[in-house]
Parts: structure tokens; C-alpha cells; sequence
């Protein structure tokens, strides 16, 4: 770690071989695959069989439960959560898979699991997956569009990899429920052990089969937004923010011939309404930060009473499933904006990067800005911890 607990991107680590991140991101990251033997050595899984099981089964979690039962496109069946422990296959049963999403949201050690891939931006973080298997279980040969970092925790699985499919997207089995290659020529082939690691850049094809039983995969998954789909969510927060009430009018219309026809000027309001919204350097950057951070759709918070006292010589933590982030104007909570400048500013990034801010740091901030955090406080966004 470099000063004030930052991580240190230019020191060697084990997780990734012993190259530093700054090295690791230059040589590989979306460029090609790394295996690391023992990058996490004497790893423990994040939760337990019974307790990821138990997990499986709750509302507002997302869990899929992956069958294979044959050779045919038509013998793998997908069931999404939530899963009840009747619902899911006996121990010894060949051939099946548990999946459990987000599983940082819901279990500090798989919160804690996946900081140690920050130094890649919060942006690009999504989240941490785990997969349990029987033995032979997997969900058969495919591609992610994103980046991925595969960590053996327990048990062992093969990966089989192949590179990117070259001249335009992979060939899919027909009728089968997942997305599975159907020409999967692999070139690598390993066997993780409890400890190893295996990162891919994305379109890499891969196939992961638990070797024996009681297998357990921990997979850190990074957000990749489509452009189309940024875009559409860009103009949608645009629209929201309070703008030019003028209505269109157009008192020199001439009859027309022509009704369907869609009249220039209603065009030209539509740019100029688009170019209004724009005309703020700082709309952008703002909407951009506030879809970045905003929270899953199945998250919720556990707020405090708005009317507790602050203890100023408390530190203060973000809370687990809270999306932070800022730019040279704004800092950006949970989907929120706020513009930020001078001392409170380079604390609330410190907050952003660190995750934390000490009670000394605390004292630093002004009168507002300690109410703000009060009231993120009582929404549950950040929450007192003993300094």
C-alpha cells in the first residue's frame, strides 16, 4: 500500500505473479490470459456450502441453478432463483451448477475479496460471482464480454481456453437455454487448485468443469456498457434535469398537401433542445456520474434514525453495497450528485478511494459537508465505525 492506505499500482504482488498492477494492465489486461499459481495462497471461500445454499434461496438475490443431464442442446436446463435447498440437486449428483451474483452485496468476505481487483476503476467493478459445482458440473463452453477474474477456493476445476474468434461474432448451439460456443477449439488447457487464479480479457472462449466434487469458483466481473445503451441512459438524466419550458410553436405554418411529412422546424426544435441540454460543460460529466453510481436494483439500504447524534471522533465507513465516485467538480453517491470544491473535496475523494475517512479527517470537513454525510449516514450509505 502507498501512502494513506492507497494501493501502491507500481509494487509487485502476488495476485497477479508478481507483477504490479501498472505492469499487469499494461501487458494484459484485454490483451491476453495470465494464470497465477497460488495467488491467493491459504484462500478460504467467502461463505460456506450451507450458507451460500441458504443464500441461493432468498428473494432479491440472483441465482441460477445450471443442469446438464446429456449430449444434447436440449439436455441443459437454466433455472433462475430464488433457489430453496429442495430445489437444488443431491451433493453427489454429476453434472450440476449453483451460481450466486453479487455476492459482495451480501457477505463482507466477498466484499473484501473483490477490493483487491481496485486497482482497475470502481467504473469498470461490477461484481463478485461465486459458482458451486458437483463433479463434471459447469455451464459449457462461452464468452463474456468483459473482463474476468477466475479464483479457485475450493475444490479443482479444468479450464479449457481458446482466443477470440477472428472475422465477427462466435457461432452459438442452436436450442441449447445458455449462450454455448458451438465451435470451442481450445488452446489452453489447465487445472486450478484451491489458490490459483486465471484472468481472461474478454471474448475468450472458456469451458470450466468441476474435476471432482464440493467445487467452488469466485469470479470478479467488470461492467462494460454498451454505447447504444449509455446513450439512451445519458438522455434519459439529461431530460430529467430542469431545462427550457418553451413549448414548440409555429404560427407561420402554411396549410400542406403533404401531412406527413415531418416540418423542418420541428426538427430544427428537436436539435436545439438536444444542443440546449449540452450547453452545459457540466451536464454530461454530471449524468455520467450519477448512472455509474447507481445502485443495483435489487439493493437496499439499512438506514439509521435521522435524529442520532454524530460522534465526531468516530471514523467513518462506507457502507458495503455503496457506489462512490467523483471528477474534478462533483463527488457522486448511490445515483446522487454534489459539487464539491476546496478541503471538503479532497476528503470526499479521499472517502471515494479509501472507503473510509478517519475521525481526523472528519474534524476536517465544514459544517455542510458533515451534515451531508450525516444524512447519508441516516439513509444507510455510510455508517460510524470505531477509529
Amino acid at each position: 500500500m502507498g501512502q494513506n492506505g492507497a494501493m501502491d499500482v507500481n509494487a509487485a504482488t502476488p495476485l497477479l505473479g508478481g507483477l504490479s498492477p501498472a505492469a499487469f494492465m499494461r501487458r494484459h489486461w484485454q490483451k491476453k490470459p495470465l494464470l497465477v499459481r497460488q495467488a491467493w495462497p491459504d484462500v478460504v471461500p467467502p461463505l460456506a456450502r450451507p450458507a451460500l445454499f441458504e443464500l441461493a434461496g432468498r428473494d432479491g438475490v440472483e441465482s441460477r441453478l445450471v443442469q446438464c443431464k446429456g449430449p444434447r442442446p436440449q439436455d441443459w436446463q437454466v433455472r433462475h432463483g430464488p433457489l430453496p435447498r429442495r430445489a437444488l440437486p443431491p451433493l453427489a449428483r454429476p453434472g450440476w451448477t449453483l451460481l450466486v451474483q453479487g455476492l459482495d452485496l451480501h457477505v463482507p468476505a466477498a466484499h473484501e475479496m473483490l477490493s483487491r481487483f481496485r486497482f482497475v476503476p470502481d467504473a469498470r467493478l461490477d461484481d463478485l460471482m461465486v459458482s458451486w459445482a458437483s463433479p463434471g458440473g459447469g455451464v459449457g463452453p462461452h464468452v463474456d464480454a468483459y473482463d474476468v477474474f477466475l479464483i479457485q477456493v475450493q475444490g479443482r476445476r479444468r479450464w479449457r481456453v481458446s482466443p477470440p474468434t477472428r472475422g465477427g461474432e462466435p457461432a452459438w448451439v442452436e436450442g441449447a437455454p445458455l449462450k454455448r460456443l458451438r465451435d470451442f477449439e481450445p488452446t489452453l488447457d489447465w487445472v486450478l487448485e484451491p489458490g490459483d487464479m486465471l484472468y481472461l480479457p474478454p471474448y475468450w472462449g472458456h469451458d470450466g468443469t468441476a474435476v471432482d466434487g464440493d467445487c467452488m469458483t469466485c469470479s470478479a466481473g467488470f461492467r462494460v456498457p454498451a454505447a447504444g445503451e449509455l446513450a439512451r441512459e445519458l438522455l434519459l438524466r439529461l431530460s430529467e434535469d430542469e431545462g427550457d419550458p418553451r413549448l414548440y410553436h409555429d404560427p407561420r405554418q402554411p396549410a400542406t398537401a403533404q401531412p406527413a411529412a415531418i416540418p423542418p422546424a420541428l426538427e430544427a426544435f428537436a436539435r436545439q433542445s438536444l444542443q440546449r441540454h449540452l450547453a452545459d460543460p457540466l451536464a454530461l460529466p454530471r449524468a455520467l456520474g450519477e448512472i455509474l453510481t447507481e445502485p443495483k436494483p435489487n439493493v437496499w439500504f439499512d438506514g439509521h434514525d435521522a435524529d442520532s447524534a454524530a460522534d465526531p471522533t468516530t471514523a467513518l465507513q462506507l457502507d458495503p453495497r455503496t457506489r462512490m465516485a467523483y471528477d474534478s467538480r462533483h463527488v457522486f453517491v448511490n445515483g446522487e450528485s454534489f459539487v464539491a470544491a476546496g478541503r471538503d473535496a479532497r476528503l470526499m475523494r479521499c472517502l471515494a478511494d479509501a472507503r473510509q475517512l478517519s475521525a481526523r479527517e472528519r474534524r476536517g470537513l465544514s459544517a455542510g459537508a458533515a451534515e451531508l454525510l450525516q444524512d447519508w449516514r441516516a439513509a444507510g450509505w455510510l455508517h460510524e465505525v470505531a477509529a
